[in-house]
């Protein structure tokens, strides 16, 4: 069951600002922007959207596999995925470029500030799906390069491997017929409330429309759960409460790996929706994108207390070891 993730590798510098972005920011100056916001705490951590569904993915065994370059600065990040089992066949390291890296500032009310820098993450157009020689039960374009995540997409939908469409932060980056063409090959596309908005006003299309286009739509919206949606049918799905709210970065990327990797698994949308929201708690709970830990047993019991519903699948019939 390899889930093959196209995406970025990256590392993240988390800063938490102390107070609220709105409180620094004068509307009617927005022309000369200039500010500085002192942070208390920086963190250097491992991140990137691929690196990051594909660690959660392993937790729940899974087998995802990375095509994404990295910089020559990512030998910490090998040893992260081979401690962790995940397949690094796919991630070739750039011999001119650092490892692509973002700039996190979140204030107190949760907003975020990103600045991001491509590096490697330049070259995954010199990557290609026929690559990979173990068999791909789903696709997952992520954030890139553009013209790789065109590639990409093209590359799945012509070798017949179903896959996921997920241009979150890239998004602005497409045209409007970009956007229906991928929206027309893929199987999933994955948008939160604004992106939804952006993807219909570029496209033209409304989601019904969309639909006679695609299989299914998941929208994400944060702390009102999630919305999966077909031509056929509509799943409302809550979050799963969070003991803390430690750092919000990558509880999306954990939604998707629990979702996705209760898909190909066979599991019914429903439970995919709720198996995300469980995973992108833990994610919530702790600070950095791959900070959290659970094993099967663990994430079965959190799944029935907060669903009241057994979660019979067979593959979380085993625990996790490391």
């Amino acid at each position: 069951m390899s889930i093959l993730i196209s995406g970025s590798m990256a590392y993240d510098y988390i800063m938490d600002f102390p107070d609220s972005f709105k409180n620094h920011i004068l509307p009617d100056q927005i022309h000369i922007l200039n500010v500085c916001f002192v942070v208390d705490e920086m963190t250097k951590n491992l991140g990137g959207v691929a690196g990051n569904i594909a660690y959660t993915l392993k937790l729940l065994g899974a087998e995802p596999i990375i095509l994404a370059p990295i910089g020559q600065d990512g030998s910490e990040y090998y040893d992260h995925c081979k401690k962790f089992g995940i397949n690094t066949k796919y991630m070739p390291m750039s011999a001119d470029k650092l490892t692509s890296s973002a700039h996190i500032t979140t204030d107190k009310d949760d907003n975020q500030i990103i600045a991001y820098y491509s590096g490697a993450g330049d070259q995954a157009t010199d990557l290609h799906i026929a690559d990979v020689a173990e068999p791909i039960s789903l696709a997952m374009i992520t954030p890139t390069k553009k013209d790789a995540m065109i590639a990409h997409a093209k590359e799945c939908f012509e070798a017949g491997i179903p896959f996921v469409f997920d241009p979150s932060h890239q998004l602005t980056a497409f045209a409007g017929r970009e956007l229906a063409m991928l929206i027309g090959q893929a199987d999933f596309y994955v948008a939160n409330d604004y992106e939804m908005k952006l993807t219909e006003t570029k496209t033209g299309w409304d989601m019904l429309e969309m639909l006679n286009h695609i299989k299914t739509i998941i929208l994400t919206r944060g702390v009102e759960g999630s919305t999966i949606i077909t031509k056929d049918a509509r799943w409302e799905i809550p979050i799963c409460p969070a003991l803390s709210v430690e750092d919000p970065t990558g509880a999306g990327d954990a939604y998707r790996a629990g979702f996705f990797s209760a898909y190909v698994k066979g599991a019914d949308l429903k439970t995919c929706g709720r198996m995300g929201a469980v995973a992108s708690t833990y994610a919530i709970e702790h600070y950095g994108t791959q900070n959290h830990f659970f094993t099967l047993d663990q994430f079965k019991k959190r799944y029935e207390d907060t669903f009241r519903e057994n979660l019979t699948m067979s593959a979380l019939n085993h625990t996790v070891v490391h």
